[in-house]
């Protein structure tokens, strides 16, 4: 037996292997938002979250500052959050379409949602070692996640991220281009790839990411998926 997502994500959370990346999150975390002055911010790396029988993987980039770095859960609490669970949610992957909170009752059937970087970086731009340093815990989550038979990277970034962390557990195939909503066989014994644009504000508040783009990502994701 290898070991669980459970015991990956205490190594996380007590990570401070990125000097920058911690004295950033910490600092927010005691700054705060004005709208969040009364949130006690968990200020710490986000470990992965979901179903542990997951068949379906998701990589984005990093934490929000204001967003899992205030809440301590993936995609929680930002506008990425909103849009990425209102998606699983009509996709019929998650069992409502709002995530708040660590105790707001949100359920992920099928899915395990990560990130290529566990801690909220300045900019939202974590440097390429930063990206190094955190990449073990990706490899460790893969190798803990048996069922896996679709990854939705979200962003450039998360499929570099992604494909760097599969080297390591030996993929020798092609690097595989971004495109939104491209599909990559990745060949026997390796996950199909969906690659996607992130669903940041900037991507969905201009249009380059709608809801019916995404929704047909979670479609063919669905497609894929073998019983």
């Amino acid at each position: 037996m290898g070991e669980s997502l459970e015991e990956i994500a205490r190594e996380v959370i007590a990570c401070r292997r990125c000097p920058r990346l911690v004295a950033y999150r910490e600092a927010v975390a005691r700054r705060k938002r004005r709208q969040f002055r009364d949130w006690e911010y968990w200020g710490r790396p986000v470990p992965g979250f979901g179903d542990p029988q997951a068949r379906v993987l998701v990589v984005g980039l990093a934490p929000a500052a204001h967003g899992a770095n205030r809440t301590g859960r993936m995609f929680t609490g930002d506008g990425s959050g909103d849009f990425l669970i209102a998606a699983l949610y009509r996709a019929g992957f998650a069992n409502q379409p709002t995530s708040t909170h660590r105790e707001d009752g949100l359920v992920l059937r099928d899915v395990y949602l990560t990130a290529v970087v566990r801690c909220a970086p300045p900019d939202n731009q974590p440097s390429p070692e930063e990206r190094a340093r955190c990449r073990p815990y990706l490899v460790r989550e893969l190798r803990a996640l048996p069922r896996l038979q679709v990854v939705v990277t979200l962003g450039q970034i998360a499929t570099e991220g992604f494909i760097r962390a599969l080297r390591e557990l030996g993929y020798e195939g092609p690097r595989p281009a971004f495109r939104h909503g491209a599909v990559h066989p990745l060949g026997p014994g390796w996950p199909v790839l969906i690659t996607s644009y992130h669903p940041s504000r900037q991507n969905t508040q201009t249009g380059r990411l709608t809801s019916e783009m995404f929704d047909a990502v979670w479609e063919m994701v669905k497609r894929l998926l073998k019983d």
